[in-house]
């Protein structure tokens, strides 16, 4: 059974930073991209990053190019995304999911919406001053 549980969530200023992290188990972590995605309040689920299985590979919406890093862990089993310059517009639920992307040496793009069963609880993040 795949678990997926975000933490690192929280109230942060404009222009402040927040790290999110997932901790995976239940299936070969190494093995599959990673993605994460949001979904802000009224709006549907938005794709914001994924990375490879490897790690070397990474893709972004275009909306936190340069603010948001992905990143993984292997050897821990964790999913990360470091987040910079957050703005309000990036007030939502942040989720992480197994898949949810196709990665090359060009990068990586969202795919088909992620199911529910692919992706964690989700974890609150909200900017405001």
């Amino acid at each position: 059974e795949v678990q997926l549980v975000e933490s690192g969530g929280g109230l942060v200023q404009p222009g402040g930073s927040l790290r999110l992290s997932c901790a995976a188990s239940g299936f070969t972590f190494s093995n599959y991209v990673m993605s994460w995605v949001r979904q802000a309040p009224g709006k549907g689920l938005e794709w914001v990053s994924a990375i490879n299985s490897g790690g070397g590979w990474t893709g972004y919406v275009d909306s936190v190019k340069g603010r948001f890093r992905i990143s993984r862990d292997n050897a821990e089993n964790t999913l990360y995304l470091q987040m910079n310059s957050l703005k309000p517009e990036d007030t939502a639920v942040y989720y992480c999911a197994k898949g949810g992307a196709l990665c090359s040496s060009d990068g990586c793009y969202p795919v088909d919406p992620v199911p529910v069963a692919s992706r964690g609880q989700g974890t609150q993040v909200t900017v405001s001053s």
